[in-house]
């Protein structure tokens, strides 16, 4: 009776799998086979829909990066006229807030807001929902105060907004630091199957694209309607897409829309990163999957889709599950034909590597890209898979520790950023 009940887990998890694996397979030929099309097909919007645009620039202790991020905004090509900048110095204790002001001091589309310790230090999440306050444009648009965008990427994310469907928009994230270390080369392979090739694929097939928290925006209107950000979420970007979706609008991804962000340089700050990413996302699979069955506004591909992108972070648990399953199967008497899914494990399993951009979607990225040299590093997202296995375990355990104990975190869980991205600008 065990073994058949280890047997019947082990085919459950082996299907899963292997239906990330399909989902993989199918994205990779849909970009590859937009592609062939030329690159004109990329153009959607209406490159003459000019909205008054306000940006949103959460930032605690980031005096290393935000003068760059600053400095980029007034370089926007965006009529300035229809263009505001809001940063929102969360009670930093650094010199973020003193940066700001001078570039505040001297450009007029660029307002501070400082909050104090007993409004501030509550989470990104809260920062933005009182930088919305202030906002009076049709559209709001998100960066990390360490991120560097292109000069027209205000007029390549709004012009989606002509669409009425549209309650959101998605740029493309790089790494501006790749070069520093095996740690950011990693990391900046994940971003380019991630977002070239993944993203791009739900945007083509009219599936779930996701808002990734920066270089993105919203409809002002839907924001407030929604509420704002919630402030519970620790990846409010995750619980923010499937409200706008739940909601009736869609999500559009803006491949040309390029910004540059400073990756996590050491295993620590990947495995800090992470954690909050991996948590905040459970969070948002145990909040919205019932809703996404029962929701009359997504179609049965969406549903699938939602599916799978709410609980792609247990997947490295569930990894995990199934080789612990393995060692008493391979130990006891199975029927012979398991073996053949067995055989299949390992397929599975390398087609998981890195933060859930498969190998075979990075090769397709790279190659899109002109890449030549970065998909040598490819092989080495193993790594990174296998570190997400215990990063992804303990965030599971810490989240259902948390819903029976009823603690919440309402602080920043930030990733210190260094500054080491300012050698890497080139007149961008």
């Amino acid at each position: 009776m065990i073994v058949e009940i280890l047997e019947v887990l082990f085919l459950g998890l082996a299907g899963l799998m292997m239906a990330y694996l399909v989902r993989h397979y199918i994205f990779t030929l849909a970009v590859l086979r937009w592609a062939q099309k030329g690159r004109k097909a990329e153009a959607t919007g209406n490159a003459s829909y000019q909205p008054t645009v306000s940006i949103l620039i959460p930032a605690y202790n980031e005096e290393r990066v935000i003068g760059r991020i600053l400095q980029r905004m007034t370089e926007l090509t965006y009529p300035k006229d229809k263009l505001q900048v809001i940063v929102i110095d969360d009670a930093s204790t650094d010199k973020t807030g003193e940066i700001s002001e001078q570039y505040s001091s001297t450009f007029s589309l660029i307002k501070v807001l400082h909050r104090n310790e007993n409004e501030g230090r509550r989470g990104k999440a809260s920062a933005s929902n009182a930088g919305l306050k202030l906002v009076a444009s049709e559209i709001v648009i998100c960066f990390d105060a360490d991120y560097y965008p292109q000069r027209d990427v205000v007029e390549q994310l709004a012009k989606e907004f002509a669409d009425p469907e549209v309650g959101a928009v998605q740029g493309r994230v790089t790494v501006l630091n790749e070069p520093y270390n095996v740690v950011t080369r990693l990391v900046a392979l994940e971003r380019i199957g991630g977002y070239r090739v993944d993203q791009q694929a739900r945007n083509n097939l009219g599936l779930i694209t996701q808002f990734g928290g920066t270089v993105g925006g919203f409809r002002r209107d839907l924001l407030e309607r929604l509420g704002g950000w919630d402030e519970s979420m620790l990846a409010e970007d995750t619980d923010l897409t499937f409200r706008v979706y739940l909601a009736g609008f869609k999500v559009h991804y803006v491949n040309g829309a390029e910004c540059y962000e400073e990756a996590v340089e050491n295993w620590r700050a990947y495995w800090r990163q992470r954690y909050r990413w991996a948590r905040g996302h459970m969070q948002c699979a145990f909040r919205y999957s019932a809703a996404v069955l029962k929701s009359h506004d997504l179609g049965v591909r969406e549903k699938i889709d939602g599916l799978l992108l709410l609980n792609v972070y247990f997947m490295p648990v569930l990894t995990l599950l199934s080789w612990l399953i393995c060692i008493p199967l391979f130990f006891l008497l199975t029927q012979p034909w398991l073996f053949a899914f067995w055989a299949l494990t390992p397929i599975s399993l390398y087609s998981f590597v890195g933060n859930f951009a498969p190998f075979f979607e990075v090769g397709v990225g790279a190659y899109l890209d002109g890449r030549r040299r970065a998909p040598w590093l490819i092989s080495l997202l193993v790594v990174t898979f296998l570190y997400n296995i215990p990063i992804c375990t303990k965030a599971l355990l810490d989240l259902l520790i948390s819903r029976v104990s009823g603690k919440k975190s309402t602080c920043w869980n930030k990733t210190m950023h260094s500054g080491n991205g300012n050698s890497y600008i080139m007149k961008k």
